[in-house]
């Protein structure tokens, strides 16, 4: 069977192309390599701009049944200062402020509603090679839970696996060279947190950033990234502790008020870890293969926009397949692969480039520096906010 689309990675990028191909009537073949629900690190936070996404693909209503409670302020901690200023809100969008939902039962929730639409989900299943011609595109396919091999056949194929994978899959890093400047990410979740619930505060310390956020189920969840010279720092500072809680240590000596935040928390799961990420851009089709969420490209997570970039990189596309779908169905793929880069680059390019100055900002030694001048002007944090694409919607999505 030729599937008219096959998609890789059934994380929130690649379930949401899959689950708007398959109403639109495409034959679709999504191949998720974990079993779900799995936990993953992630900010886990949710801008109020992509909530009504979230409505158009059906999820909402068991979303904010389960998601944490609204994020009307944002904040920055560094060294002994604490800043907060008000979350900026999109005026057009049917909900004003975002929230976070662990993706244990996000990408649960996505992935179920491309089912129910019609899309084929093979899980666990990993993708070894992908190989394409004039005519089709043809993934190879492993069992992750039996013995069992399996090829599959389509029309094109969409990359949205995590960009951090090394491999040679569309999207995957080729290379494997450590340079002091990888970043690695981190998440645990936390009960008997102190943090207000309605703040979202940056964490800004020596080497790395982070974020906090309550999450479902009144978890405090707190992701970070964390350079590879100061990550190797703080294992031999802390040598009897495990990665994630050698760089919390390092972040509560350096950040007064996540220490306060956290004081008398303890952990509710393991630390997750993750790495090297890989932000900045990537070609957005290669071939017949066209890519999606980090796969296509990846801000910094200093701006807890990960999820939101990830759904709507994967609407514009499905979108804008299915505009095109006579011509992709004749395999004349240039026109959409246009289409797709214009309004990907218009969407996310400056946000991705701002997400790159904050994060070197937040990881700079003087990076107190700056809170003199948030003090001040307590808008400018907002504004801040504002530009890492809080109120950024999709065109025609109020």
């Amino acid at each position: 069977m030729i599937h008219d689309a096959i998609v890789i990675g059934g994380g929130p990028a690649g379930a949401t192309a899959a689950l708007r191909l398959a109403r639109a009537g495409w034959s679709v073949a999504v191949v998720e390599r974990s079993e779900f629900p799995r936990p993953k690190v992630c900010g886990e936070f949710i801008s109020a701009s992509s909530l009504g996404l979230l409505e158009t693909l059906g999820i909402a209503g068991q979303f904010f049944q389960r998601a944490g409670p609204e994020i009307r302020r944002v904040g920055i901690f560094v060294g002994a200062a604490r800043v907060v200023a008000s979350m900026p809100s999109p005026r057009t969008a049917s909900h004003r402020w975002g929230r976070a939902l662990g993706r244990e039962h996000l990408d649960t929730l996505i992935l179920a509603e491309a089912a129910t639409a019609g899309a084929k989900i093979l899980q666990p299943w990993t993708v070894t090679q992908v190989e394409q011609d004039a005519g089709e595109v043809r993934c190879r396919l492993r069992s992750r839970s039996a013995p069992g091999r399996l090829e599959l056949r389509g029309r094109i194929a969409i990359a949205a696996q995590g960009s951090w994978d090394r491999g040679g899959l569309p999207g995957q890093a080729q290379s494997d060279e450590a340079r002091p400047s990888d970043l690695f990410g981190f998440k645990a979740h936390f009960s008997g947190a102190a943090l207000e619930p309605d703040l979202m505060p940056l964490l800004a310390f020596p080497g790395g950033y982070g974020g906090m956020v309550r999450s479902d189920g009144n978890r405090l969840s707190l992701s970070l990234c964390v350079r590879r010279d100061r990550l190797q720092e703080c294992r031999k500072q802390f040598p009897d502790t495990v990665a994630g809680e050698s760089v919390l240590a390092h972040i509560r000596s350096h950040c007064r008020a996540a220490d306060d935040a956290l004081e008398g928390a303890q952990a509710a799961a393991p630390w997750l870890a993750v790495g090297p990420i890989r932000p900045g851009f990537r070609t957005l089709r290669r071939g017949r293969v066209f890519l999606a969420g980090n796969a296509a490209g990846e801000a910094h997570p200093v701006i807890a926009e990960g999820i939101s970039l990830a759904i709507q990189s994967a609407w514009l596309l499905s979108e804008t397949l299915i505009a095109r779908r006579d011509a992709v169905f004749r395999g004349e793929l240039q026109t959409a692969g246009i289409d797709y880069a214009g309004a990907w680059r218009r969407q996310f390019a400056g946000r991705i480039r701002r997400s790159a100055l904050i994060a070197r900002l937040s990881m700079h030694p003087s990076a107190a520096a700056i809170v003199p001048v948030f003090n001040l002007f307590p808008g400018a944090l907002t504004e801040c906010a504002r530009l890492s694409g809080k109120t950024r919607m999709l065109a025609g999505l109020t």
